[in-house]
């Protein structure tokens, strides 16, 4: 019976949302010092899953080389992980860290 016939096999948002979140973390390689890790939401569509990313960043750091590696390692890691199509990966910087605001927040005053 050819695969076709056999039946289907369909992957929740959440799992692919969990993949994406995962390869964003990997890709920044660290969470800044009090921050949340990157979270995901996910729209899938047959084959293909429109993904929005989370994520928060130290500064001054290199944002857009940063929010380029997330892109490219979302589309990656979906891909390879769930066997889908991203078309679209939006990341979206939601706070930035800086060790400046961290050292006036504890007492520190250089």
């Amino acid at each position: 019976m050819a695969a076709a016939g056999r039946g289907s096999t369909s992957i929740a948002d959440r799992v692919v949302a969990k993949i994406a979140a995962q390869a964003a973390r990997e890709a920044l390689g660290h969470v800044p010092e009090d921050g949340e890790a990157p979270h995901a939401m996910v729209t899938v569509h047959h084959d293909s899953a429109r993904v929005r990313v989370g994520l928060e960043l130290d500064y001054p750091s290199d944002i857009g080389a940063q929010c380029g590696a997330v892109r490219g390692q979302v589309a990656r890691r979906v891909k390879a992980l769930a066997g889908m199509e991203v078309p679209e990966v939006e990341v979206r910087v939601e706070k930035l860290h800086s060790a400046h605001s961290r050292d006036a927040s504890q007492g520190r005053i250089r």
